[in-house]
């Protein structure tokens, strides 16, 4: 399978802090990967240093081949990123969001409407395109969040807490979405929500205190669980792991 997000060694130090200790990473073509952690595992962190947004201190990133450090307006052509809190003016329509960020990436006329076109019915968007975003719902507030990064029809997708706040059938809509689009991308949800892993994930990654200590599929941390264990399975094995009662590493 194709490689389309790579990092190797990564490291990202803020004076003492050392908040990302040399995270390996890979994640292919076709593969939803949830990365999770607790809070101050260094998860945001990583994902800053890939999107482009920090410089590491030590190490590299590649999406899609492109070098992020050397490179970063072509790596940043390579992939989508919904940051956690959807972005828009509340005053601006759907569409009229839609096509702002269209224009920033440089399309123009007809190919700038197709484009934003093209969004609108990838995300089922077309009852509210001419809403403003103040008006929107949540779920559709992260719709339209999920449509912007979709422009460009980018190869990678990173999504910070895709559904962080909808309702039950929002969530729903929202990972069906999702696992459509992960179908011929690379996809990666920074999330701490368990039930994101067994709902929409092919492969989990857990980082805590800024190193890997899990990294397999779903199934494979289902199986660090005691046997006689029923419910709740994932969360009693996150806690493991990152608390130091289970081995650390990869599955």
């Amino acid at each position: 399978m194709q490689v389309l997000v790579e990092t190797r060694a990564l490291h990202k130090r803020f004076g003492d802090i050392h908040a990302v200790r040399g995270v390996d990473l890979k994640v292919h073509r076709g593969e939803v990967l949830g990365f999770l952690g607790p809070n101050g595992a260094g998860k945001t962190t990583t994902m800053r240093m890939v999107t482009g947004f920090l410089e590491p201190t030590q190490g590299t990133a590649w999406v899609d081949g492109v070098n992020v450090a050397l490179d970063p307006l072509r790596a940043k052509t390579r992939m989508g990123y919904l940051p956690e809190g959807a972005p828009c003016y509340p005053d601006m329509r759907v569409e009229e969001f839609l096509g702002f960020i269209a224009r920033a990436r440089g399309y123009r006329g007809p190919e700038l409407r197709s484009r934003v076109e093209h969004a609108i019915t990838a995300v089922n968007l077309t009852l509210v395109r001419r809403q403003t975003f103040e008006t929107l719902s949540k779920g559709y507030r992260r719709r339209t969040g999920i449509a912007q990064s979709l422009l460009h029809d980018p190869p990678v997708l990173i999504m910070d807490e895709p559904t962080d706040g909808l309702d039950p059938n929002q969530k729903f809509e929202v990972r069906q979405l999702i696992r459509r689009l992960g179908k011929d991308r690379a996809v990666i949800l920074s999330t701490h929500l368990l039930e994101e892993v067994e709902a929409v994930c092919t492969r989990a990654v857990i980082i805590n205190r800024g190193t890997v200590v899990f990294d397999g599929t779903p199934a494979e941390m289902d199986a660090k669980a005691p046997a006689g264990l029923k419910a709740n399975r994932l969360d009693h094995v996150f806690r493991q792991l990152t608390t130091g009662d289970l081995p650390a590493g990869p599955a």
